[in-house]
């Protein structure tokens, strides 16, 4: 690493101490969460991961006042770099991080150390929320209404879009009311500034035939200036949007680095009754849980915590010493989207290098204004969804999402990006350090809805050790067939003549391995080395109507053979969304809030009277005080 990258390391501590500094960099009026180091022996409700969904959940589930609630989140605090959109790439790796590896690749990841791809998941308050990239992306209609399809009741389109908008406080003045809404908790918006390379894209697409569009809307092909989680120039994470105006409610309690370690599940019945804590200096605390536990962990821990439990494949749990509880197929149908890279070199200084970003002008700018480089989304400044030839453009379900990015992992010099991705040092110096100092851009391409499946296991019976986690990426054929096709889009849009009036040129160095290659057979080995997660993990906890041999949840999200537990995150998706997964994860959390607090209210009602009112005759029975259980059919 040279002199210059070393810079750009000490540059980081830097601008986290001008943010911190600034009183005019604070964009809400809450603090942050207040973290319980002594917590209740018994709450109505425990969220177990204080992430995306853990978020909505303890905020929602906290307005009615009658009911306690105890969110438990593995990390800490966000921070102030946290904050900066432009950065979001720097907290990979960092405490706020899992830092999660999957297991070794045949058939990708190979320019990675081991052929293993880095999976970040965040680590702290607001989880992935608070380190992703914060593209604020639905999916597409079609993917609800197939889940619908597929026997999950009330989970089409119809039934999710207020949840959408319930949550929405869109900030962009060209945003339709129809399909947006303003007041909600979670701001969303465009970012304040771009590069003139945003604008390129949106004529790129103009000019290859597709309309320059909202694409959060009932139609989803199109070309657009991406909405993002952002309030003010900042981030804004769910923990911001959620927990922090609800944080002094005496009824919600957020413990922080407190790791659960086990459900409490009876063997008798069944019934989870509580969960298993390691908080810093206590370890095995027991809390009770008098309604019900809901597990917001995410696509990784979930399925990780359910196993641990005894929920899980019954042969897999006994090679482990686990008692089952219920053998349920958790862990399959692992899915994410990922992406191949084609990148532009450019003439003129135009994009994201890492000295435009991380100066002390450019910190004033994002904490006075609210404004300048440090607003970009990750460097993310376009978005669009095309089709290719096997897609059916007639029915809008598209199956490649592009991304625009400024810049590439060769734009920080080697600082930070190579390490974040895991990157092997040959591809670092062969490839990637001939885009040091030089202005380009990148098309990425993502598969939409991917047909290749993995899964995840565990490693030992502990919740320290990282499980076992098996992308199987690339292994279904026509997921290279699609995303092939999807990059020899990107390179029409890179080659287009919106972008040749900045001098574009596609870079052409070969990656170490794939020299001599061309076409699609350059791009087949491309994928294979340079393999890119979007993040998106999904479906490890599936949701399915009782007949589905695959389902671990009902359409309800309850917990198949188990009372008092449901899944409520990424987990749950039957297939993954077409689009980024954090605004579906926000409105699935809403939706469940919804029905919790439902089942709650009807499940205790004052008992009916035995006999008509006006009756002075009551078989002594005096009903005034009393409430009952309601048959619903089965028990929760």
């Amino acid at each position: 690493m040279g002199p210059k990258a070393n810079r750009i390391m000490w540059m980081i501590p830097m601008l986290a101490w001008v943010l911190d500094k600034l009183p005019s960099y604070l964009p809400y009026d809450e603090g942050p969460p207040i973290n319980r180091v002594d917590l209740l022996s018994e709450y109505d409700f425990i969220v177990v991961g204080g992430g995306t969904a853990g978020s909505v959940m303890g905020a929602r589930l906290s307005e009615d006042p009658e009911v306690t609630v105890l969110v438990v989140e593995a990390g800490g605090q966000e921070t102030p770099l946290s904050e900066v959109p432009g950065l979001a790439a720097n907290l990979q790796l960092s405490d706020m991080d899992w830092q999660y590896r999957a297991a070794p690749s045949e058939t990708a990841c190979w320019a990675m150390y081991d052929h293993r791809c880095n999976l970040p998941r965040g680590r702290v308050i607001g989880g992935c929320s608070s380190i992703n990239y914060m593209l604020y992306v639905r999916g597409n209609k079609r993917d609800y209404d197939n889940w619908e399809q597929q026997g999950n009741t009330g989970w089409g389109y119809k039934d999710l879009l207020p949840f959408f908008k319930l949550s929405e406080d869109n900030i962009d003045s060209y945003a339709d009311p129809k399909f947006h809404n303003t007041g909600g908790f979670q701001t969303v918006g465009k970012a304040p500034w771009t590069t003139p390379l945003a604008q390129a894209f949106l004529e790129a697409g103009s000019e290859l035939g597709y309309e320059v569009r909202d694409i959060n809307t009932d139609r989803q092909t199109g070309f657009m200036t991406p909405h993002g989680f952002i309030r003010r120039g900042a981030r804004c994470s769910n923990a911001k949007a959620f927990l922090r105006p609800a944080r002094r409610r005496p009824n919600l309690h957020v413990a922080l680095n407190s790791l659960v370690v086990k459900l409490l599940i009876s063997r008798d019945d069944n019934s989870t009754s509580g969960v298993i804590v390691d908080q810093q200096e206590k370890k095995g605390v027991e809390v009770r849980a008098r309604r019900e536990v809901v597990v917001s962990a995410g696509a990784i821990n979930t399925p990780q915590l359910l196993m641990l439990s005894g929920i899980g494949p019954a042969q897999h749990l006994a090679r482990h010493g686990i008692h089952v509880i219920a053998d349920l197929p958790v862990g399959q149908n692992l899915q994410d989207h990922i992406a191949g890279g084609v990148i532009f070199s450019v003439e003129e200084a135009v994009s994201l290098l890492s000295d435009r970003l991380q100066n002390f002008p450019a910190v004033l700018r994002y904490s006075l204004a609210g404004t300048g480089p440090l607003t970009t989304l990750g460097g993310v400044e376009g978005i669009a969804f095309i089709n290719t030839k096997y897609s059916d453009p007639k029915i809008d379900w598209p199956d490649i999402e592009l991304q625009f990015l400024a810049g590439s992992h060769g734009s920080d010099e080697g600082a930070h990006l190579r390490v974040a991705m895991g990157l092997q040092e040959t591809y670092w110096t062969n490839y990637f350090s001939h885009l040091s100092n030089t202005d380009h851009f990148t098309v990425m391409a993502l598969l939409s809805r991917p047909k290749s499946r993995g899964h995840i296991l565990l490693n030992s019976a502990s919740a320290y050790d990282h499980p076992k986690i098996v992308l199987n990426y690339l292994t279904h054929a026509d997921d290279v067939r699609v995303l092939e096709e999807g990059i020899h889009f990107a390179i029409r849009v890179g080659n287009s003549t919106a972008f040749k009036k900045f001098g574009a040129k596609q870079f052409t160095h070969p990656v170490p391995g794939c020299e001599g290659l061309v076409g699609s057979d350059y791009w087949h080995c491309n994928l294979k080395y340079l393999t890119y997660t979007i993040y998106h993990y999904c479906g490890t906890a599936k949701m399915g109507p009782v007949w589905d041999p695959t389902a671990v949840v009902d359409p309800q999200l309850r917990v198949y053979g188990v009372s008092k537990l449901r899944v409520v995150d990424a987990s749950v998706f039957p297939t993954i969304p077409t689009g980024n997964t954090n605004a579906p994860v926000t409105a699935l959390a809403e939706k469940a809030a919804n029905m919790i607090r439902t089942h709650w209210a009807s499940y205790l009602v004052p008992a009916p009277p035995l006999v008509k009112p006006g009756s002075s005759t009551t078989n002594g029975y005096d009903s005034t005080n009393e409430t009952i259980t309601r048959d619903r059919g089965e028990e929760l």
